[in-house]
């Protein structure tokens, strides 16, 4: 898929997808957006499946793959509680499932944090006020024009993550930041691709709790990033991934079942979301807002 006309952020890392109300539309959308973009050269020329076939609601002899480090520790017990009914479904429906371990998973999060911020603190350095962004008013000289530019134009948590990867990666930093975590970021890929030679997809919650109020967390970044330790590895790994609701919380929002693939295998991860969308219905219910 392209990521051309998309600001960049963090460039090892940033992809797209649909958001969608299904999973066939997710395919229809995909199915039109997913090809080789000359205007992006970081896109893969591959051939391009039909999706929609996919969609066969059979996952009979299916493997699916459960890491118990995202089944464990720090996960909400009313969230595990919707993911194991989901894989009892998915098992009752023929597929074979068994708990597998991605042992670099707990370095996940403090490996994304340290390479997200560089490539960002790297990519946002053009939002100086000269040709992108904002720019700041009665600034008397150029650096003082940056200076202002940056400082009125950025968010805190953009300012904190162009910080951090400023500080990864300067004189010094380098090699024990974002060359150490680049190093982790390997073995969580080999992590996948073992996990893979034995699985067809793996499967855990989308994140560990269900969504919490906007601004509840902005004084506390390190809980906020927690909350990312599931989806993380998958952005690290490189591998596709869908986000299915597999039931409600006692507190009447949506859980999120994760749904992870072989990279380019696509079409794995959408016939198993749409077999467990079509025995439930999840994904017709609303929240009581």
């Amino acid at each position: 898929m392209s990521r051309f006309g998309l600001v960049a952020f963090a460039s090892s890392l940033d992809q797209i997808g649909p958001i969608t109300k299904n999973v066939e539309d997710s395919a229809y959308v995909l199915q039109t957006i997913a090809a080789h973009d000359p205007f992006d050269s970081t896109s893969a020329e591959v051939d391009i499946p039909d999706y929609l076939s996919a969609l066969t609601g059979d996952v009979q002899g299916l493997r699916i793959g459960v890491p118990k480090e995202m089944m464990g520790e720090g996960i909400h017990p009313e969230v595990k509680e919707k993911v194991t009914a989901a894989l009892k479904l998915l098992e009752g429906m023929g597929a074979i499932v068994e708990e597998v371990t991605l042992p670099h998973t707990e370095y996940a999060v403090p490996s994304y944090y340290i390479i997200a911020p560089s490539e960002a603190s790297s990519n946002l350095a053009r939002y100086d006020g000269v040709r992108y962004g904002v720019r700041a008013d009665n600034a008397e000289n150029l650096i003082e024009m940056y200076r202002e530019t940056r400082s009125q134009g950025f968010g805190p948590e953009v300012k904190r993550r162009i910080m951090l990867g400023t500080y990864a990666l300067s004189s010094g930093y380098y090699d024990a930041y974002y060359k150490k975590a680049q190093q982790v970021r390997t073995l969580i890929k080999r992590d996948f691709d073992e996990a893979f030679a034995k699985y067809d997809v793996l499967i855990s919650p989308t994140a560990p709790t269900t969504a919490f109020k906007i601004g509840e967390k902005v004084n506390d970044p390190l809980t906020m990033y927690l909350e990312d330790i599931c989806t993380i590895p998958v952005n690290l790994a490189g591998i596709p991934a869908i986000s299915v609701p597999c039931g409600f919380a006692s507190n009447g929002l949506p859980v999120g079942l994760q749904i992870m693939g072989k990279a380019f295998d696509e079409s794995t991860i959408l016939r198993v979301a749409h077999a467990y969308e079509q025995s439930t219905e999840h994904h017709k219910a609303r929240p009581e807002l």
